[in-house]
């Protein structure tokens, strides 16, 4: 399944994530707890499992960037 940046904007809304998430594309850092639980989200409502690596998410900073990575394990 592909994850548009949109939704990604919808998970990481999530108040146990981010609870005033910006409207626009505002680069973010996640702290651990928040990682866990937005791939935990992700899993449960989009079917998308990622791997919780400081390597993975650390240079994807925006909503945009984080469906771009996604995307892009998806075709690995």
């Amino acid at each position: 399944m592909t994850v548009t940046a949109a939704q990604v904007r919808e998970l990481l809304s999530d108040p146990k994530i981010f609870p005033s998430l910006p409207d626009d594309d505002t680069e973010f850092v996640f702290d651990s707890m928040g990682l866990v639980w937005f791939l935990h989200v992700l899993e449960m409502r989009c079917g998308v499992l990622a791997e919780a690596s400081e390597e993975c998410f650390s240079g994807n900073t925006s909503a945009r960037r984080i469906a771009d990575h996604l995307r892009e394990l998806a075709t690995r």
